[in-house]
């Protein structure tokens, strides 16, 4: 079933982030279908704690970002807005190289909140990090 209340265009998702944290730190959205977006995050000097791990917070930005985005797709934007009110993560296991990839699912989408699934994997396909967030519309 789709989702969407507007067609999802990958380039100028990513377009409209730029100059912005998501761009900062090497966010692209990469994948959309029905029910789900696609993104992914390089794991490099921008994005690694001093033990050259990727950090958790840049794991939570990147969960917030596709949950985000996938959100106001889920609205009419001429009225509505869709803001992150509570993001949690669960911190499985480390990234040190290449990028990470996250997939946004809705777990529930309302009038007034959503909430999503974020579960990011490392380069051999391992669970990283399993975040929900839940978006005040």
């Amino acid at each position: 079933m789709i989702i969407w209340k507007r067609p999802l265009d990958i380039d100028s998702i990513n377009q409209f982030s730029s100059h912005t944290l998501v761009s900062r730190l090497g966010i692209k959205i990469t994948e959309a279908g029905d029910d789900y977006l696609e993104g992914t995050m390089p794991v490099d000097e921008r994005t690694v704690q001093p033990y050259r791990l990727l950090h958790g917070g840049a794991s939570c930005v990147l969960a917030e970002s596709l949950g985000s985005i996938a959100a106001s797709f889920c609205i009419d934007t001429n009225e509505f807005m869709a803001v992150g009110q509570h993001i949690e993560a669960t911190h499985l296991r480390s990234a040190t190289k290449g990028e990470v990839r996250g997939r946004a699912k809705a777990i529930y989408i309302g009038k007034s909140s959503q909430t999503w699934r974020i579960e990011i994997f490392n380069d051999e396909g391992k669970m990283i990090c399993d975040s929900k967030i839940i978006m005040a519309v």
